[in-house]
């Protein structure tokens, strides 16, 4: 390996290992929040890691994969994003330190950190996963708890697990071919309203969606709703940048005028002649039009976000219509695109009225109503709840949960340990440095909560030992950190819970990440030609 590719790697692993400096502080349940200021003035304080990495303004090309991959974490399974980032910089600051001090290349620790990844991957689903109809009806509530204990929410912990609880049980759905049950956190609205306290949150059925009616006179309430999504403007045609119709009669420039208006009537009658007693429109409404969704007892809502009428849609069995033109380039309006549901109104919010669609046809939908003083408490709730949701959804979608408090980080730890005295090659000191690389996870931990991590390290260890070595100690398997009293004690009992698949999404998505950047002994920097100087 030439000093070129080293120094080249050992810049790699600086970047990183900054990136984990800045989040560590914040993990775990006594972990601390960070203030991001961005340049127009903007604060945010929060402590999760997907929303302290989508801040940062990050230009080592390096520390740009790492985020790519931890947002990754994110979107796969909702929760985990800092552990990939502590993962990661602990695998390559190990990595270094071998190909520094015992010349070890690259291509060998790689391999023997995926050899030592496929292992845990097995012993963890062989002997640390735990089914969750074993656990009885309070480990969704324990899983919902250890995931907000480090979130803003924790001084309410049991209101807000419970909300949690009962929104992703309500969203429950069955795929018509494949019969599997999902739990889609997309079926979940939160919305969020100033005033009150945290306390003061709730579970709202159906969907509820943060606007007016377009008019007064409009009706507040409308029984078994047909409900008409449209994506574009019931406004008068305005003609494009560029092209201009030029008027020589001056006679003819009211009925001009009127037929702009007719248009816009007509396209109105046509959605509200199919049955349609609810419009909700991506657009304007003209203010010319209402008076036509008054006639026909009908509530017109305007300015609705293109993502929220695909909820709608999805929920009421309707589709999102772009344009009234039928293949003969005339306009109509089909009745099969309208979603239905038992009843839309609109009611009282705090100080804010707010749309309520109950009981739509299709699938189930409930809202969270998010209540508290400011914006930054509710933007914190409102990730807080999301990261509480995701953890919750893939829990009842894989059956499975691991314990936390760095259980599993200290069995794999002593397992894999284990395992790589039998690899006879030098992969086997990759293998253990793999192993070693976990015990970030309970170290952060320690540290974050004021704790002597090397204690708590050893004693962890020693009772994970004792586990896999003595037959009568098998319960000490479970065995995690008790942050508040500096020991380690049988974390199933305490209900510290978390999805199986966070943890093997995490680590599969950090050995992967620190093989990618291993395996990187060159920056080559393309720079833009300019190509007039050709």
């Amino acid at each position: 390996m030439s000093v070129k590719s080293f120094e080249i790697r050992q810049a790699n692993t600086t970047a990183i290992v900054a990136i984990r400096n800045i989040m560590k502080s914040s993990f775990g349940p006594e972990g601390l929040d960070k203030m991001i200021v961005n340049d127009v003035g903007d604060v945010n304080i929060t402590n999760d890691g997907a929303t302290i990495l989508a801040q940062l303004e990050i230009q080592h090309p390096a520390a740009k994969l790492l985020v790519e991959l931890a947002t990754q974490q994110d979107m796969q399974v909702g929760d985990g994003t800092t552990s990939v980032v502590l993962y990661t910089a602990e695998m390559l600051a190990n990595a270094m330190k071998l190909m520094e001090h015992q010349r070890i290349h690259p291509t060998l620790i790689i391999l023997g950190y995926k050899r030592a990844l496929r292992f845990a991957m097995h012993y963890l689903k062989e002997n640390l996963t735990i089914p969750v109809n074993q656990l009885g009806a309070d480990a969704l509530m324990n899983i919902a708890r250890t995931s907000l204990s480090s979130k803003l929410v924790s001084a309410d912990l049991d209101h807000f697990a419970k909300i949690c609880v009962d929104s992703i049980q309500a969203v429950k759905t069955e795929g018509k071919i494949t019969k599997k049950v999902k739990y889609p956190v997309k079926n979940i609205n939160i919305l969020k309203a100033h005033g009150g306290t945290m306390n003061d949150s709730t579970v709202v059925p159906g969907i509820c969606l943060n606007y007016t009616r377009a008019a007064q006179g409009m009706p507040r309430t409308v029984k078994d709703a047909k409900i008409a999504l449209l994506d574009f403007s019931l406004q008068k045609y305005r003609l494009r940048m560029g092209i201009q119709v030029e008027i020589t009669d001056p006679k003819k420039l009211e009925a001009v005028r009127e037929q702009e208006v007719a248009e816009v009537r007509n396209r109105v009658q046509l959605v509200l002649s199919s049955g349609a007693n609810v419009v909700l429109v991506s657009g304007g409404i003209d203010d010319l039009c209402l008076k036509y969704f008054v006639e026909s007892n009908a509530i017109g809502v305007r300015r609705v976000r293109r993502a929220e009428l695909e909820a709608v849609a999805k929920a009421t069995g309707g589709n999102v219509v772009t344009s009234l033109a039928d293949l003969d380039g005339k306009e109509s309006f089909d009745a099969s695109n309208l979603g239905h549901a038992k009843e839309v109104s609109e009611e009282r919010v705090a100080d804010d009225d707010a749309i309520f669609i109950k009981n739509p046809a299709k699938t189930s939908a409930v809202s969270i109503l998010l209540r508290g003083p400011s914006d930054y408490a509710l933007d914190e709730m409102e990730r807080s709840l999301n990261d509480a949701l995701h953890a919750l959804s893939a829990t009842l979608e894989s059956d499975s949960v691991v314990v936390g408090g760095g259980a599993v980080d200290g069995a794999l730890n002593i397992a894999v340990e284990e395992w790589a005295k039998s690899i006879g090659s030098r992969e086997q000191i990759a293998a253990m440095q793999w192993a070693n690389s976990l015990l970030t996870i309970p170290k952060t931990l320690a540290l974050n909560a004021a704790q002597d991590s090397t204690e708590m390290i050893a004693m962890l260890r020693a009772e994970h030992g004792k586990s896999q070595n003595d037959e009568n100690s098998k319960d000490l398997k479970y065995s995690g950190m008790d942050l508040k009293n500096g020991t380690v004690t049988n974390n199933l009992v305490r209900g510290v819970l978390e999805p199986a698949a966070v943890k093997i999404t995490a680590l599969q998505l950090a050995t992967n990440a620190a093989a990618t950047i291993l395996r990187v002994d060159d920056h080559i920097q393309v720079e833009d030609r300019d190509p007039q100087a050709q």
